[in-house]
């Protein structure tokens, strides 16, 4: 039995009616949440569904839903909710999903295979269908708990597939290292389809015996993969009194402009996770300087997500923390970080199931003397210049996205002598607003790394057109099919070879 399970027995009967879950709606204490994964299991079992799909929003029923299939030998796969369809189709049937749980079946009535008669449950309180597929059952390693599907882009998601024990490896560490600041309060901020916060924000929270407040997305202003209202998730911090979220760096950037514009500083916080993509270490230092208790981890979905996290009492700014226990690592030649421990049993499709192996994250990185892990940027991303210079492009991405004019940013310089942008602006921002944002960045740059040139978005780096990950990546190679020719021309006019002056 797992160890989350064995504990929301344990906290079921020492504090039955502590809360477990809540929402804008409902608390849930651990008996009545114990009662209610035990009769979804029941039925998941009477249905004999082997491979579940789970697309609902943020919400208990989420949670049961996740709890509930660990309980009745059921591997789950989350699908985010900003799938195409084209994604859903594919993670079906690459994982075999004879069954799907969804608050949205509407989302599945143009995709083949599918059945649209439902079965109708209630999950506490919410109304979910149960929809059938015709999807042929696939092989998968042994004991597969979880298949949960890379960063969601307009390509074809790799399914990883996770054993509970890995995921429990990840919780239990987290719950070692945070310790007294384990949190009381949880917010959700995040997808729970995202590994992150479903290790993080909910397996966490419930190993400790405290409480996961899981409202709807829209209510703490998340919208599709990347839409986010800032003042409206503001708003829901203090609203439920959070003491801990989890935040990506775009989330954490809007949430420091907000405060800085006025809004009535967030107290009750007392551990805000940041991770998912780079971050500044300028930006952490604004939210600080907020008294935002900001720390910065590292992980990825083949390591069960978290690897590495800062503490307080452990923190290093500009590093992404020490080694989560269970976690050992390696560098190879190259500087490229491999980890082993609770590492993921292989991608749905290949022959490798993995065990005691290191994994090659495809991160560059160092450890310091103290023991923090610091970044150096992803090694199919790091370019070399004409001069032979090494460059990181997230480095240099970290720098300008800084400046309040600019939103998002890539940064190309392949085999040339000097470094081009393309930015995407933030609304109402000028091009002079932007230039000043280069510049500013220019000036805590090195020569090599600065921008000598940069072009307008035709529209933000989105998922839905292919040019983000899910966790907020840009990626470069669809970004460059883009604005690739744009890119030539501009050095191609010897004019634009006029660095931006600091």
């Amino acid at each position: 039995m797992s160890a989350i399970l064995i504990a929301l027995e344990r906290h079921a009967c020492l504090r039955p009616h502590a809360v477990a879950l809540q929402d804008e709606n409902q608390s849930l204490g651990y008996e009545e949440l114990t009662c209610a994964v035990d009769r979804l299991a029941s039925v998941l079992v009477c249905e004999r569904i082997a491979v579940l799909g789970l697309l609902l929003d943020n919400g208990p029923a989420w949670v049961v839903a996740d709890l509930a299939a660990s309980a009745a030998g059921v591997t789950l796969v989350p699908l985010p909710g900003f799938f195409s369809d084209a994604q859903l189709r594919h993670a079906l049937t690459d994982a075999g999903v004879d069954a799907i749980l969804t608050d949205q079946p509407q989302r599945f009535s143009a995709l083949a295979g599918i059945s649209q008669e439902s079965t109708r449950l209630d999950v506490t309180g919410t109304g979910l269908s149960v929809l059938r597929t015709q999807a042929a059952p696939r092989r998968q390693p042994a004991g597969v708990a979880k298949i949960t599907y890379t960063s969601g882009t307009t390509g074809t998601p790799k399914g990883a597939c996770l054993s509970t024990s890995a995921m429990e490896a990840v919780a239990a560490s987290l719950l070692e290292v945070v310790g007294a600041e384990a949190p009381q309060r949880h917010l959700s901020l995040l997808p729970l389809a995202t590994l992150l916060e479903n290790i993080g924000g909910i397996y966490l929270p419930l190993l400790a015996g405290t409480t996961c407040v899981v409202p709807a997305l829209g209510r703490v202003g998340l919208h599709g993969a990347a839409g986010l209202d800032a003042v409206r998730m503001v708003e829901a911090l203090r609203r439920h009194q959070a003491t801990s979220a989890i935040f990506i760096p775009q989330m954490l950037q809007a949430l420091v402009s907000v405060l800085e514009q006025g809004a009535e500083p967030l107290g009750h916080l007392r551990f805000v996770a940041v991770g998912g993509a780079p971050v500044s270490p300028r930006l952490l230092a604004r939210a600080r300087a907020l008294g935002l208790p900001v720390y910065e981890g590292y992980g990825l979905s083949e390591c069960a997500s978290v690897v590495a996290l800062n503490v307080p009492g452990h923190d290093s700014p500009g590093s992404v923390g020490r080694l989560l226990p269970h976690v050992r690592l390696r560098f190879a030649a190259d500087g490229e970080i491999e980890v082993a421990g609770s590492l993921f049993q292989g991608y749905l499709g290949t022959q490798e199931t993995l065990h005691d192996a290191f994994w090659p994250t495809g991160d560059i990185g160092h450890l310091d003397e103290n023991g923090f892990l610091h970044l150096t940027g992803r090694k199919k991303n790091m370019f070399i210049t004409s001069f032979g210079r090494n460059v990181a492009p997230e480095w240099i991405e970290r720098e300008l996205t800084l400046s309040p004019a600019i939103a998002q940013v890539a940064v190309f310089g392949e085999a040339r002598p000097w470094n081009v942008a393309v930015i995407w602006s933030r609304a109402g921002a000028s091009r002079v607003e932007v230039e000043a944002g280069v510049r500013s960045a220019n000036r805590e740059l090195p020569d090599y790394a600065r921008v000598s040139a940069w072009i307008a978005a035709n529209e933000a780096f989105a998922v839905t057109n292919g040019q983000l990950t899910a966790t907020g990546r840009p990626r470069r190679v669809e970004i460059l099919k883009v604005y690739g020719a744009r890119i030539d021309a501009l050095y191609e006019d010897r004019h634009s070879n006029e660095e931006l002056q600091a």
